[in-house]
């Protein structure tokens, strides 16, 4: 039985991006030893007035942490390269991610979240992307060989995000493994990985 892993998370969130690195990776223990897993996504948007056009990161992290801006990213940084994911918040662009989380619930249709959620997360941290261009999404949905409308309803990924809200979150990244709810934020490879047999054991 294919234990289900439930993530909520925002595209532009370094913990979310950093998460599901430590989850990429320990997915890839678990089947390599056999084991089944399924990825559900449960988007979040951590500013969802973020403006669609998108401006530097680097900018808004002065704007809003000041001095201590350029410690926060250098330390996420290299807690990020520990896990082999490169952040590069020099290039990032911050923008809205509400088609960015429609992509990944439409590539989740055809068995490519995971690959949906990874890549997104790359286009954010890595490449510099603005994720809410439209002709950004169109080339990362043709990357990922999924159908994609640019101008499609937004409607029910924007219902499930306030779901989300509803619940009482208010912060990502968050796992359900199984039956089980880890504490919020962003556990270790090791930790995902034992959450993951706990559940087979369980299931």
């Amino acid at each position: 039985m294919k234990v289900r892993i439930e993530m909520t998370q925002d595209i532009a969130c370094a913990w979310s991006a950093l998460a599901h690195a430590r989850l990429e990776n320990a997915l890839e223990r678990f089947r390599a030893g056999g084991g089944e897993a399924e990825v559900v996504y449960r988007p979040f948007q951590i500013v969802p007035d973020a403006p669609p056009d998108g401006e530097p990161l680097s900018e808004v992290h002065r704007r809003v942490f000041g001095p201590e801006a350029e410690r926060n990213t250098a330390r996420m940084t290299a807690l990020a390269a520990r896990d082999g994911f490169t952040m590069r918040f020099d290039r990032a662009v911050f923008a809205n991610t509400l088609d960015a989380h429609r992509l990944v619930a439409t590539a989740a249709l055809h068995g490519r979240g995971e690959e949906a959620a990874g890549r997104l997360f790359r286009a954010y941290f890595q490449d510099g992307l603005n994720v809410a261009a439209p002709d950004v999404l169109a080339r990362l949905a043709g990357e990922l060989g999924v159908p994609w409308a640019p101008d499609g309803d937004s409607g029910e990924v924007r219902a499930a995000v306030g779901r989300v809200r509803a619940e009482g979150v208010t912060s990502v990244p968050r796992f359900v493994i199984g039956d089980r709810t880890l504490p919020p934020g962003a556990p270790s490879t090791d930790d995902l990985l034992a959450a993951m047999h706990d559940a087979a054991r369980a299931a």
